[in-house]
């Protein structure tokens, strides 16, 4: 049975305890390795070598840092398939999604390799006699992210890469049930030469989360997961006086107007649905229809939908692999059952479904439910599996109004031949991220990524210009050369530009 441990300093390093969490393949079921819960002397250790590593990265120049960036995404490029390999095989994700995942992170890292440009700061000439102002931004000090099962590698990656490009060393703290794209991620650090110290992996459970968020001399935390968690992490490490960014859960709609297209929509309805086994932040959950769109709609949704084919993420013609674990298996079907017994039509029924040759696998086959409506549990809950929901309304104005009224607001999408109706809706409509025929509205890495409601605790999106916001802080200076022979131009008066 393999062991993973942690990688703090520069080096592989392993636990000396009986702790441990074991890590799963969930295409077949069976257990793969061991994963070593850190202790709390562990903790510290790789709180003290990030922050002695700050003493020297921070004061690094910009050319130097870009250079060990540059060569990270060369790496990076170059190991692509290892990386998905490692991802595939612990998430159950199909290769071709893996490899997505690590090339939209790696849009991050070449967003951070314009470093120079990202930290220009301001200057004014003689804002007043003799007097000039400029401004420009610093690093925090160490930071940490704690990171989602769902995105081992793209997640992280909207975090350390600007963390690190600004001058700041990085904790990483990723999901226990598949740790190991982190350990791969840290020893392609070490071969483009970014300081021992400087990104360091730490793996553990709840314990160690809450060791990272009261320590004191980590300045910054960032988060993805569920929103109950999202919120823990706001409150507990901000009361430590920590910033922080906590991206929390979503219940993501996309409405479809009469005038869409509907073989159009519905192959990226099963795509925005199913595509990596429903489990990403951005996955459409419900498919809200206007009008007479319905009944087509739908149809043609269960016909490609049963075309989906589900297998191992390794064979290269599955199109969604299994769930992360048993209990997400059961948790995703028995919500299903509830739809069900609460009123909804099962059109298309995904639990206890079972591929040849993987037996024992997480698996849930796609499943639509139809007629469901926003006081089931179906509709309330993040299901964050393969399940389409259909809440049926009559007008754009009553579609609007439900996905206003929901607690989250990550992502949306609207499917329309009508300029004025996108319009409307992208202007109306009370969620982050908002895709008009485009059914997972994920932003470029030029741009943040972020929700609203409780789909975000803090004040910063993730990666972008707000990533650089929130891993560095802005100085101003109020600059004079005076000749000291004049007059001093002291008052006791408020200062004021003369």
């Amino acid at each position: 049975m393999k062991t993973i441990g942690h990688w703090i300093n520069g080096e592989h390093v392993s636990s000396v305890t009986a702790n441990t969490s074991t890590v799963f393949n969930p295409a077949t079921g069976a257990e793969q390795a061991q994963l070593q819960v850190a202790t709390a002397e562990q903790v510290n250790d790789v709180v003290a070598a990030a922050k002695a590593a700050f003493t020297v990265w921070g004061n690094s120049s910009l050319s130097q840092r870009a250079k060990i960036l540059f060569a990270f995404r060369e790496i990076m490029n170059h190991r692509v398939n290892e990386l998905a390999t490692a991802i595939t095989d612990e998430h159950g994700k199909v290769l071709s999604d893996a490899a997505g995942e690590v090339q939209r992170g790696l849009e991050v890292v070449e967003y951070a390799c314009g470093l120079p440009t990202l930290l220009k700061g301001e200057y004014s000439d003689q804002v007043s006699g003799g007097v000039d102002l400029f401004s420009y931004r610093q690093p925090l000090g160490v930071v940490a992210g704690i990171t989602p099962f769902n995105f081992p590698a793209m997640v992280p990656m909207w975090m350390f890469p600007v963390a690190i490009a600004t001058g700041n060393t990085f904790i990483l703290k990723p999901s226990e049930r598949d740790p190991s794209a982190s350990l791969l991620m840290a020893e392609m650090w070490k071969e483009a030469g970014l300081p021992n110290g400087v990104f360091n992996v730490i793996q553990g459970d709840a314990s160690v989360v809450n060791a990272l968020l009261d320590h004191p001399d980590i300045k910054a935390i960032s988060f993805v997961g569920s929103t109950p968690i999202a919120r823990y992490i706001h409150g507990r490490a901000t009361a430590n006086g920590k910033r922080v960014q906590a991206l929390g859960g979503a219940k993501n709609h996309s409405i479809i107007l009469p005038d869409a297209d509907i073989d159009f929509t519905a192959k990226h309805l099963v795509a925005a649905a199913f595509g990596s086994a429903g489990e990403r932040c951005m996955a459409i959950s419900a498919a809200v229809t206007v009008g007479a769109v319905a009944d087509p709609l739908m149809a043609r949704v269960a016909e490609l939908a049963q075309e989906v084919k589900v297998g191992s993420g390794r064979d290269t013609s599955s199109e969604m692999g299994p769930v992360i674990t048993v209990d997400s298996k059961k948790r995703i079907e028995s919500l299903v059952a509830s739809g069900e017994a609460q009123g909804a039509r099962l059109v298309l029924d995904g639990r206890g479904y079972k591929v040849a040759g993987f037996e024992e696998g997480f698996f849930v086959g796609p499943t639509l439910i139809d007629g469901v409506t926003t006081d089931m549990d179906v509709y309330q809950q993040e299901i964050f599996g393969p399940v389409l929901s259909t809440v049926r309304t009559d007008s754009v104005d009553e579609a609007i109004a439900l996905i206003n009224a929901n607690p989250y607001g990550n992502g949306t999408a609207i499917f329309t031949s009508s300029g004025e109706a996108a319009r409307r809706f992208h202007r109306e409509v009370q969620v982050g991220m908002i895709g008009i025929n485009v059914p997972i509205p994920v932003p470029m890495a030029y741009y943040s990524f972020g929700g609203w409601k409780d789909s975000l605790f803090g004040d910063h999106h993730i990666h972008g210009p707000e990533g650089v916001r929130f891993y560095t802080r802005g100085k101003v200076v109020t600059s004079r050369w005076p000749e000291f022979t004049e007059a001093s131009g002291a008052s006791f008066s408020f200062p004021t530009a003369k």
